[in-house]
């Protein structure tokens, strides 16, 4: 199965530890056998034998070494299972270590596409609840089926040894409970699959609650949430239910037959035994040594139940295990240098997210150290755009240039490190003031984290915060205003002194005074070369700009200056107008007439 084959690959570095585990498991439940051999050696010499009191009397030796092989072969037993449990143990935390590892280095090197197909819940069920499953596979289920298989083997080998009639009487009963759990597997699997599926929906629905808390306290929704997650808690309980009444529809009649070995033995056994066949030792013997039959028949329905648990996560994990990132380094993907020189083109880009086209033939270049605004109306593109050039998408058809050379023939690593971004849904780590802001770089002097502070206009409020730089956050910045949370991102995006730095409507949430300091700031007091490609509603933020960019419906409208636009009619006139309470035309006409 491709499942236990990919639990093996996955068990490289701890495999020796494993076969070591397995090995003693057998041996461990092989040993089993040596108390009743020795019970039934005392019993037919000691006791039962009609010369019981002379062999007492004259093997006195052999009585005290039947019982100290007895107890000797327990300790054995029990410090060989200590051990063995030991090697699963290590071997089972090796391997789910190195998985999840794994698993989050995948997740963290996705693409954006990814993050739009996958919710966060089911991600994070993949990386707890299913990875907890399948460690449970290593450690318990492989563990509990290799005893049970070697306990019945060295029984039924040892009963044969002792009555071949007795034992075939035993082993008779066997293909019935095998039935049995057959049809259990074959019906349980899809019950499981079931119980992953809404475990999954609960586990989002509660983080997606969590994070979006104060929405719903904004809008007196939580009894409309409350009882949204009690439909998927009661969807969760009900394949729960339907699978553990799978599992009772079916244990009653392993239950059953196992059981029935006990009358089987008394039976048949005790008809063998007035036949000579069987010495009172030896019945003792399988008597004592019956549950090691029973037990193994009993628990394999167990170990069905669970194994179909873990082929339900596995395959969940396994899922993500191979998911490859489609926007990697090509192979002919060269070195860049340390600083780039900030130069974007596009050329000819089209853009289409599914049957949705985004962009259609965009063109521009922008040279080092220039100033670009991109404008236009919601859903025109802007995003998309410049989503582009640190190649969080790829264009399907045309090119986007940094420095000359097509992004895709740049490293990844290289062309991230060179661009700064900041946008207007910014998300703050439950860290430091002052970790936020060199998240970017970890050896970041504090004496650059403030400079970089005092830049974005947002040391003021951290000097007035209790620890100041040292102060913690809530979880994505809770405790924080919009405006104080952008003028982080903003700090955090200047602090890796990027080659270009873009800001998606970053000062959106910012009053006017505060954002014409940002911009003085950007323009003039940047101790490093820098293009600067802004998104922006607000004609405060474009008037000095070198370019401006109108968007349409994914097109190039128009492009210029501030005073070039607003003497054509267009949507940046519109703007202008509206945000600036006059009419351009009349203002026009009214200079003539002067």
């Amino acid at each position: 199965m491709f499942q236990l084959r990919w639990l093996w690959e996955n068990m490289k570095g701890s495999r020796r530890n494993y076969i070591i585990a397995l090995t003693l498991s057998v041996l461990c439940n092989g040993l089993y056998i040596t108390s009743p051999y020795f019970q039934s050696r005392i019993v037919d010499t000691f006791v039962s034998n009609e010369n019981a009191y002379e062999n007492l009397k004259n093997n006195r030796d052999t009585f005290v070494l039947l019982l100290c092989g007895m107890i000797g072969a327990t300790l054995l037993r029990t410090s060989m299972q200590y051990a063995c449990n030991m090697y699963y143990e290590t071997a089972s935390q090796g391997m789910i270590y190195k998985v999840r590892t794994h698993l989050f280095r995948k997740i963290e090197n996705q693409d954006m596409e990814f993050y739009d197909r996958f919710r966060t819940g089911d991600l994070m069920t993949r990386l707890t609840g299913d990875l907890d499953m399948v460690r449970h596979m290593v450690s318990w289920v492989i563990k509990g089926f290799v005893e049970s298989v070697a306990l019945f083997t060295a029984s039924m080998i040892y009963f044969f040894v002792i009555d071949w009639r007795t034992a075939l009487c035993i082993l008779a009963m066997t293909p019935v409970i095998f039935f049995v759990t057959r049809l259990f597997a074959r019906h349980a699997g899809p019950a499981y699959r079931k119980v992953r599926e809404t475990s999954s929906a609960l586990n989002t629905a509660a983080q997606e609650n969590i994070s979006g808390n104060r929405v719903v306290k904004a809008f007196a929704r939580e009894d409309y949430e409350i009882e949204k997650f009690r439909k998927h808690d009661e969807d969760y309980r009900s394949a729960n239910i339907s699978a553990a009444m799978m599992w009772l529809k079916y244990h009653p009649f392993i239950d059953i037959a196992a059981g029935g070995l006990s009358v089987i033995l008394l039976l048949f056994g005790g008809y063998f035994m007035i036949q000579r066949h069987l010495t009172m030792g030896q019945y003792l013997a399988i008597s004592n040594l019956l549950w090691a039959v029973s037990n193994p028949m009993r628990n394999i329905g167990n170990y069905i139940n669970d194994f179909q648990r873990f082929m339900a996560s596995a395959n969940k994990v396994i899922e993500i295990y191979y998911e490859a990132p489609k926007i990697v380094d090509r192979a002919d993907a060269e070195e860049g240098p340390a600083k780039f020189r900030g130069e974007v083109e596009f050329c000819g880009v089209d853009l289409s997210i599914g049957d949705k086209k985004i962009l259609d033939n965009i063109s521009f270049h922008i040279s080092p150290g220039e100033n670009v605004v991109i404008m236009g109306a919601t859903g025109s593109g802007k995003t998309s755009l410049i989503n582009l050039i640190p190649r969080f998408l790829d264009c399907e058809k045309g090119e986007v240039l940094v420095d000359g050379k097509n992004v895709r023939l740049h490293k990844i690593k290289d062309l991230r490190k060179n661009i700064g971004i900041a946008t207007q849904d910014v998300l703050l780590y439950s860290d430091t003031i002052d970790s936020n802001i060199a998240f970017g770089d970890s050896e970041l002097e504090e004496a650059y984290v403030r400079q970089c502070a005092e830049l974005s206009a947002a040391s003021d409020f951290i000097e007035r915060l209790p620890m100041k730089y040292d102060t913690i956050v809530g979880e994505r910045g809770v405790g924080l205003s919009g405006g104080q949370k952008q003028r982080i991102s903003l700090a955090r995006a200047l602090a890796i002194r990027p080659s270009v730095l873009i800001l998606d409507d970053t000062t959106s949430a910012v009053d006017m005074e505060t954002e014409s300091f940002i911009q003085n700031s950007l323009e003039k007091r940047l101790d490093f070369p820098c293009t600067k490609i802004i998104i922006a509603q607000r004609i405060s933020s474009s008037k000095n700009a070198d370019k401006i960019i109108i968007l349409e419906n994914g097109k190039i409208a128009d492009m210029g200056t501030h005073d070039e636009l607003i003497r054509r009619e267009g949507y940046y006139k519109q703007i202008y107008e509206l945000q600036s309470g006059i009419n351009c035309a009349a203002e026009e006409k009214k200079g003539v007439t002067a």
